[in-house]
């Protein structure tokens, strides 16, 4: 069967993420790897989640945890939610809460539930890969969000309608960004406020990595800046999309997102339509583990990270040339270079992987354009001192020599 007769014109959009084919590195024993932004496996709260499987597969418990459940998610974790939304600047309560599969389950769902083909989304250059990847497959076009510039709303407007739709929402990753590790600044969270007001937009606000924030002041959310201007959550537009895989565990895909009501119904619909819930066991797992531990483990995360990214770039003002530059994060797992003009990090990449067997992320694949492509990501989270020492010892020296 000749199969491309029969697929949708927004299946040609989709593609590989870079990030899942240089994961399988993972397995050459050889490959120092700073590619994958993932935990590190050591640090999962195994015996937690041991427990608290046991207890969920208990009793009279375990028939509920094995059940059908509702769309919305498990209410005692949306309340758990709520109660650390309020923590910092977003009142809300459980409904205003939608448990999803991951926060990338809600990044595809804002996408399908607002972009028709030739919308346009704003966001940063560059962006998060998973993002794009996401909102793909709805065929929007894209446009260069700088919330730091001084472009105004009728250009981003006049530029949506010359493509044949108009903007929907403007996408952002404000605490320790994949993939550059910057954090957006308070008077920058509030432009883009001010700006999708005027266009009449909505805000998505990814907050994957604001749990692990080791230094500097923290910031509010946008979502908690727009409450404390307009007195309530569902007279906001931010959408905020939080995830307990950066925190807890990825394998159990447990995200949220966190909105006006109106809009989380909506949302509810779509999760019904495509996989009715996330998995119940996982819920009630995730749910009694964030109540014991999320704290006291999330500092423990904290702690190792700082380290390693402190080791990181002493190791990069050691080893690199002056021709090279690097972000400074406050948080998060990410340092973004900047290479010489001159040198393709994908070439770089493929010519590593045959010499000094070091991986990374080549930048290019985080722009909507395809553009810079002498910049790369390096991923500290999973890396040891001894394996960050030789690895940018390595990798300097192919620098040099491209």
């Amino acid at each position: 069967m000749q199969w491309n007769q029969v697929l949708a014109t927004r299946t040609s959009r989709m593609k590989a993420s870079e990030i899942r084919e240089l994961l399988k590195l993972l397995d050459q024993p050889d490959i120092i790897s700073f590619a994958g932004g993932i935990p590190d496996p050591k640090l999962f709260p195994a015996d937690t989640f041991r427990a608290a499987f046991g207890d969920a597969l208990t009793g009279e418990q375990a028939a509920g945890a094995l059940q059908y459940s509702v769309s919305e998610g498990f209410k005692p974790l949306r309340e758990w939610i709520a109660g650390e939304m309020g923590k910092i600047g977003i009142a809300c309560d459980a409904d205003n809460i939608l448990i999803t599969s991951g926060s990338q389950q809600g990044l595809d769902y804002l996408g399908k539930l607002m972009i028709s083909p030739n919308d346009t989304v704003l966001l940063g250059w560059p962006t998060y890969l998973g993002a794009l990847g996401a909102y793909n497959a709805y065929e929007p076009t894209y446009d260069r969000l700088d919330p730091r510039g001084n472009r105004s709303a009728e250009s981003f407007r006049a530029k949506a309608e010359a493509v044949g739709g108009r903007v929907k929402f403007a996408y952002l990753s404000v605490d320790f960004a994949n993939p550059t590790g910057e954090t957006l600044d308070r008077a920058a969270r509030e432009a883009v406020i001010d700006l999708a007001d005027e266009l009449d937009i909505a805000i998505v606000e990814d907050a994957a990595y604001q749990s692990l924030r080791f230094d500097g002041e923290a910031i509010p959310p946008i979502l908690a800046l727009e409450i404390a201007r307009k007195g309530s959550i569902e007279a906001a537009r931010t959408l905020y999309c939080g995830s307990f895989s950066k925190t807890l565990a990825p394998g159990l895909r447990i995200g949220w997102v966190c909105g006006a009501k109106e809009v989380i119904a909506k949302l509810v619909l779509l999760k019904q339509a495509a996989d009715l819930h996330s998995a119940t066991t996982n819920q009630i797992v995730v749910n009694q583990v964030a109540r014991t531990i999320f704290e006291d483990h999330v500092a423990k995360l904290r702690s190792v990270y700082m380290a390693r990214r402190d080791h990181l770039l002493k190791a990069l003002k050691r080893e690199m040339p002056e021709s090279v530059t690097w972000t400074k994060p406050e948080g998060g797992m990410f340092v973004w270079l900047t290479l010489p003009e001159h040198i393709d990090a994908a070439d770089l990449l493929a010519q590593s992987l045959k010499t000094e067997r070091v991986a990374f992320v080549p930048g290019r694949a985080f722009f909507a354009d395809a553009s810079n492509g002498n910049t790369l990501r390096l991923s500290f989270s999973c890396a040891d001192e001894a394996a960050i020492d030789e690895g940018m010892r390595r990798l300097a020296r192919l620098i040099r020599a491209a």
